[in-house]
C-alpha cells in the first residue's frame, strides 16, 4: 500500500515522546501505548524498522550456515514482460531513489527509504539475467483472457505459465525461485467477479460451473470437468498447482515494474518501495531469513486457524479448515484439515467438532516434528470466529503433555470501537486498551511515530482480542499479537494491521480450498505468499 497523508508544510510531526503521552495515569484506566516491537538483524542488532535493519546491518541470517549467497532465478513472461523485468533486475544491482511525485518534487526518503542495492541489503547477489527463460505468446494470452467462461480463462491462463514451468524439471539448472511476469490483462480478467463486456465463447453461470465440477456431462458441448474444480482467481490457482514442482514462484504485474517518465502518474508505489518489497519476498522465497522478532520467546508457537466455505449456498454448512503455524524463529508451515459442517448460517461462525479439532492440531504438530521442530512450551491458537468449548477440548487432547495451550479470538472490530485524538492525525499504532483480564483492544494500524505520519488511507480500526480458553496474561497476549504484525516477508514495511496468523488466513484458505483437486501441497509458508 502506498504511504499516504504525509505532514503538510508547517504542520508539527508526531514524535515518539508525544505518542507516549497516553501512558502514565491512563495506564490505570487500561489505556497504554506499546512501543514498536523490535526486529533482529545480522549479529543480534535490533531496530524497529526493516529498511533500517537491512540497510545498516543486513539480514538476520547473515553469516549463518545455510544462508543463500546468490539467487538463481527463472523467468516466464511475454517478450514485453521480459524486457521490463530485465531492466528492473538491472536496477536492483545499485541504489534506487524513491523518485519524484507528479509535480516533480523529490519524495521524502524518510517515508520512502532509498534502496541500497540487493547485495548491499541482503549480503546476497541477484543476477541481472535469469538462469533460464521461457517466452509466452502475448497474443495468445490476450485471446485466453477474452473467454467469457471465467473458470476456463483462468485455467487456460495458468496452464500457459505452468507448461513453461514444467520444462524446468528437464533442465540441469537448480532454481531457487521462478518469476512470472503477468500482463495486466491477466490480473484484470482472471479474478473473481471480473467483468468482460466483449469476449469469445459463452459465459457459464456459477450454478452450471458447480454442476460441471461434479462431473456432469455436457449435452451440447464437450468440456473438461477438471477445469471447473479450480479457482477462477489466477493467483490462487497457480500457487496451488505450482507446488508440485517444488519451486516457489513470484508473481509480478507488468505495471508494477513499468518505469514512468517525469510528470507521469505512477500506477504503483515509488521505485525504491517496489524494490524493497519484491527483494524481501525473493530473498525469503530463496531460503533466506530477512529478520526475526527480537522479543520472540523460545518454544512458543502461534497457530492461526483459517476456514473457508466450500458450499456457498444460503444454507450451506460445509467448510474446510486449515492451520498456519508460526514459530519464534519466524518460520511458517501450513496444514490442511478436514471438510465438514463447520459453518453455521445462523451465527455466521465456523466451529470444528472436538474430533476434527484434535486431528487438526495433531496433524500440525506431527508435521512440525517431521520438519525437525524444537520442543514446544506454549501453543497459542488464533481464530477470527472464536473457539468453542468442544473445539478447545479437542485441541487439548492433541496438545503434548506439559505444553501450555491458550485459545484467543483475534478479529478486526470494523463497526465497533473508534478512538480519536486531538489534531489531524488518527490514533497511534500500538494503542492498547485493556477492558478486563480476558478482553482488550489493540490498534495495530495508526500513526507510526518512527515515520511521523499515518501510512494508511482509511480510519484505523482496532483488533478485538478475547482470551477465551487457557491461562495467560492479556497484556502479553496482545504484545505477542502486535509483534506478529511484523512477520510479513511479502513486503518490507514496519507492520501490518493484523498478525500474520490471521492476516494471511484468507489467502491460504483460498489457495487450499478453492483448488480441492490439488493433492501435492507444500507445508512451507513461502509457497502461499
Amino acid at each position: 500500500m502506498m504511504k499516504k497523508n504525509p505532514p503538510r508544510r508547517g504542520e508539527k510531526q508526531l514524535t515518539e515522546t508525544q505518542g507516549s503521552a497516553v501512558s502514565g495515569s491512563a495506564f490505570e484506566a487500561g489505556v497504554v501505548l506499546f512501543s514498536e516491537p523490535l526486529l533482529e538483524f545480522a549479529y543480534g542488532q535490533q531496530v524497529q524498522e526493516p529498511h533500517d535493519g537491512l540497510s545498516v546491518f543486513g539480514p538476520y541470517d547473515l553469516g549463518l550456515q545455510g544462508k543463500p549467497k546468490s539467487i538463481s532465478w527463472g523467468l516466464v513472461s511475454t517478450a514485453t514482460g521480459r524486457a521490463k523485468c530485465l531492466r528492473w533486475a538491472e536496477r536492483l544491482q545499485s541504489g534506487i531513489l524513491p523518485g519524484k511525485n507528479r509535480r516533480g518534487v523529490d519524495l521524502d526518503p524518510a517515508l520512502w527509504p532509498v534502496f541500497p542495492g540487493f547485495e548491499a541489503a541482503f549480503g546476497c547477489s541477484f543476477s541481472p539475467e535469469p538462469t533460464w527463460y521461457k517466452e509466452l505468446d502475448e497474443d495468445k494470452l490476450i485471446e485466453i483472457c477474452s473467454d467469457l467462461d471465467s473458470k476456463k480463462r483462468a485455467y487456460d491462463a495458468v496452464e500457459e505459465y505452468l507448461s513453461a514451468i514444467r520444462l524446468t524439471e528437464k533442465k540441469d539448472e537448480d532454481f531457487q525461485v521462478i518469476i512470472c511476469v503477468l500482463p495486466d490483462i491477466v490480473h484484470r480478467h482472471c479474478r473473481p467477479n471480473a467483468v468482460i463486456t466483449e469476449g469469445t465463447g459463452f459465459a457459464v453461470s456459477k450454478r452450471e460451473q458447480r454442476a460441471r465440477a461434479s462431473g456432469q456431462a455436457g449435452i451440447f458441448e464437450d468440456y473438461d470437468p477438471s477445469i471447473y474444480c479450480y479457482s477462477e482467481d489466477f493467483r490462487r490457482q497457480i500457487k496451488a498447482r505450482c507446488m508440485k514442482h517444488r519451486v516457489p514462484i513470484q508473481l509480478i504485474q507488468e505495471s508494477t515494474i513499468t518505469e514512468t517518465q517525469p510528470g507521469e502518474r505512477a500506477l504503483v508505489s515509488p521505485a525504491s518501495d517496489v524494490a524493497w518489497n519484491l527483494s524481501t519476498a525473493l530473498y525469503y522465497k530463496a531460503g533466506g531469513k530477512p529478520w526475526k522478532l527480537a522479543a520472540a520467546r523460545p518454544g512458543v508457537c502461534y497457530i492461526g486457524i483459517a476456514f473457508r466455505r466450500t458450499d456457498t449456498s444460503s444454507f450451506g454448512r460445509t467448510a474446510c479448515c486449515a492451520a498456519q503455524m508460526f514459530l519464534d524463529s519466524g518460520d511458517g508451515i501450513v496444514f490442511l484439515g478436514d471438510s465438514g459442517p463447520w459453518y453455521s448460517p445462523n451465527k455466521k461462525q465456523f466451529h470444528l467438532s472436538g474430533d476434527a479439532a484434535r486431528k487438526l492440531l495433531s496433524g500440525v504438530l506431527e508435521l512440525y516434528g517431521n520438519l525437525e521442530g524444537q520442543p514446544l512450551t506454549e501453543i497459542f491458537l488464533h481464530c477470527r470466529s472464536g473457539i468453542s468449548d468442544e473445539e478447545f477440548s479437542g485441541y487439548a487432547k492433541a496438545c503434548p503433555k506439559g505444553v501450555k495451550l491458550v485459545g484467543v479470538r483475534v478479529k478486526k472490530e470494523i463497526s465497533g470501537l473508534k478512538l480519536f485524538r486531538e489534531g489531524d492525525y488518527p490514533v497511534v499504532r500500538g494503542t492498547f486498551w485493556k477492558l478486563s483480564e480476558k478482553t482488550a483492544y489493540l490498534f495495530a494500524s495508526g500513526v507510526v511515530p518512527r515515520l511521523g505520519t499515518y501510512p494508511g488511507v482509511e480510519a484505523p480500526v482496532p483488533l478485538r482480542i478475547d482470551l477465551q480458553h487457557g491461562d495467560a496474561d492479556i497484556v502479553q497476549v496482545a504484545r505477542d499479537i502486535f509483534a506478529l504484525t511484523k512477520l510479513n516477508y511479502n513486503a518490507c514495511k514496519i507492520g501490518n494491521s493484523e498478525p500474520v496468523t490471521v492476516g494471511f488466513s484468507d489467502a491460504v484458505g483460498e489457495i487450499l480450498v478453492s483448488n480441492p483437486t490439488v493433492k501435492e501441497r507444500s507445508p512451507k509458508f513461502k509457497f502461499y505468499i
